[in-house]
C-alpha cells in the first residue's frame, strides 16, 4: 500500500496545478490551472457556481435548455455555420449543466488557443436566441425525455428524487419534464442566462500546452463581456428523514428497486473519508461489498446491487438500486433493510478495510493520471473549500485509519436506516 501511496504522491508533485486569480470589473475570478506541455492542447472550462439544475425555479429543466441553445452557435452564423468554422479549426466548444454548476467547455490546438477563446467570446456575446433554434431544442429534448418513458432506471431514479426531497427543486428532474418543456420561451433562456452565466458566479479551469500569463490574457478578453451579476449562497436541502415508499405499476418484467436516506455530513467535513471507506464496504466496492454479497451471492436476487454516499454542498445522502424478479421484489427490499441493520449495529470487519485500503490506495494513480483527472481533483477541493492538495491528506488517513475509529463512525450514522424506497414494478 505504502509503495502505491509514495508513487501516487510522487505523481502529484511532478504534475501540480495551482490556483490564481484574476481581476475583472473589480470582481477576483479563481483560475485553476495545470502546464502540460506533453500534448500540444488545451482545455479551458467556464464554470459558473449555483447556476445548474438547482436554479430551476421557475421552470423545470430550464437549465439544461439554456444549456443546450449554446449549442446552437451564434446567432449570426447559425448552429451549422458555427459548427463549420470551429471544425476548420479544430476546435471544440459545448456546454452543460449539474446539479450545482453550469459549464462551458472549450478545447483546442495550442496554436488555436487564441482563436478558440475569440469564438466563444463571439459565442457568449451573440447567442443563437432563434426561434429556430428554440424549437429545435425542444424537439430534440422532449424526443429525449419521450424515450426515457420506458427507462425503468431512469424513472425510478427520477421518483427516488421525488420521495426524497419533497417539495423542493432537487425533486424536479433536470431535463424537465414533457409539459414544463413546452413551456419555455427564449425570453426564459435570456433570463436564466443573464442571471447565472456572470463574473460573479465565474471560476475558471486551464490546462494544457501554454503559459499562465496567456491565459490570463485570454481569458480576461472573454470574461470582459460578462455581467458582473451576483454570487448567492447555495441552499442546502434535507433530506426527507421519515421512511416513504412511492410504486409505480409499468409493463415490465423486473422489479427496478432504488432506495435512499439521509446522511448527516457537511460537504467540508474533514471525516468524509471514512465515509468513503465505509460505503465502499457496504455497498460501492461492487463484488465484496455487503450488498452484492448478500443480495446476489448468498441469496440471487439481482444481478447487482449497489450504494454510494453523495455529500455536495446542496445536499447529503446516500443512495442505491437493485434489480430484481418481480416475485422477489419484497424479499430484496427486506435485504437491503437488513444489511443496512446489521452494517450500522456490528460495523466492518479488519480484512474488510484492509481489503478496501488495499483498493483506494492502490487505485488513486489512476484516478489522477490524465490533465483532467487532476484539475477537476484540484477543482472540487476548491469548490468544497479545502485547502490544496487536501486529497493527499486524505488519503494518508485512509492508510492510517483504525478499526475500532471507522466502527465507531459508522454507529453514529443511524439515519442511514431511515430508508425511502421508489420501486418501478408490474403489480
Amino acid at each position: 500500500m505504502k509503495f502505491f501511496l509514495a508513487l501516487f504522491l510522487l505523481g502529484q508533485i511532478v504534475m501540480a496545478a495551482k490556483i490564481e486569480s484574476i481581476e475583472v470589473k473589480g470582481i477576483d475570478v479563481p483560475v485553476i490551472f495545470e502546464e502540460d506541455s506533453r500534448l500540444p492542447i488545451v482545455t479551458t472550462q467556464f464554470v459558473f457556481t449555483n447556476s445548474g439544475s438547482i436554479g430551476d425555479t421557475k421552470i423545470a429543466g430550464l437549465a439544461k435548455f439554456s444549456s443546450r441553445i449554446l449549442n446552437e452557435g451564434t446567432k449570426k452564423l447559425g448552429s451549422d455555420g458555427f459548427a463549420q468554422e470551429l471544425e476548420s479549426r479544430a476546435i471544440h466548444i459545448s456546454s452543460n449543466c449539474g446539479k450545482e454548476t453550469f459549464v462551458i467547455e472549450v478545447s483546442s490546438l495550442k496554436e488555436q488557443y487564441a482563436n478558440s477563446m475569440k469564438y466563444l467570446k463571439e459565442l457568449l456575446n451573440d447567442p443563437n436566441y432563434s426561434e429556430n433554434a428554440l424549437q429545435k431544442v425542444k424537439t430534440t429534448m422532449i424526443g429525449g425525455l419521450s424515450r426515457k418513458a420506458n427507462d425503468f432506471d431512469y424513472v425510478a431514479a427520477v421518483e427516488l428524487n421525488k420521495v426524497l426531497f419533497e417539495g423542493t427543486v432537487l425533486a424536479q428532474p433536470s431535463s424537465g419534464e414533457i409539459e414544463t418543456l413546452k413551456k419555455i420561451k427564449l425570453k426564459d433562456v435570456k433570463e436564466f442566462v443573464n442571471e447565472h452565466i456572470c463574473l460573479s458566479r465565474a471560476i475558471v479551469v486551464v490546462g494544457g500546452d501554454v503559459t499562465l500569463e496567456d491565459v490570463k490574457k485570454q481569458i480576461k478578453k472573454v470574461l470582459k463581456t460578462l455581467p458582473k451579476g451576483k454570487a448567492e449562497e447555495l441552499e442546502h436541502f434535507e433530506v426527507r428523514a421519515e421512511p416513504k415508499e412511492n410504486v409505480l405499476d409499468k409493463e415490465t418484467q423486473q422489479a427496478y428497486i432504488y432506495f435512499g436516506s439521509p446522511y448527516n455530513m457537511d460537504v467540508s467535513d474533514e471525516d468524509y473519508y471514512k465515509a468513503r471507506v465505509a460505503t465502499f464496504i457496504l455497498g460501492t466496492g461492487g463484488f465484496g461489498s455487503r450488498l452484492m454479497e448478500e443480495i446476489r451471492v448468498k441469496r440471487g436476487l439481482a444481478y447487482s446491487a449497489y450504494a454510494r454516499v453523495e455529500v455536495t454542498k446542496s445536499r447529503s445522502y446516500l443512495t442505491g438500486y437493485l434489480q430484481t424478479k418481480i416475485d422477489s421484489s419484497d424479499e430484496a427490499k427486506a435485504t437491503v433493510k437488513e444489511v443496512f441493520s446489521d452494517f450500522v449495529k456490528n460495523g466492518v470487519t479488519q480484512d474488510e478495510l484492509e481489503q478496501t485500503k488495499k483498493f483506494l490506495l492502490g487505485s488513486e494513480p489512476l484516478r489522477v493520471e490524465t490533465m483532467s483527472q487532476r484539475l477537476n481533483r484540484t477543482f472540487m477541493e476548491y469548490y468544497k473549500g479545502f485547502k490544496l492538495d487536501h486529497s493527499k491528506e486524505e488519503l494518508q488517513k485512509i492508510e492510517a485509519l483504525q478499526l475500532d475509529d471507522l466502527n465507531e463512525f459508522i454507529k453514529k450514522h443511524t439515519e442511514i436506516l431511515q430508508l425511502s424506497f421508489a420501486i418501478v414494478t408490474k403489480k
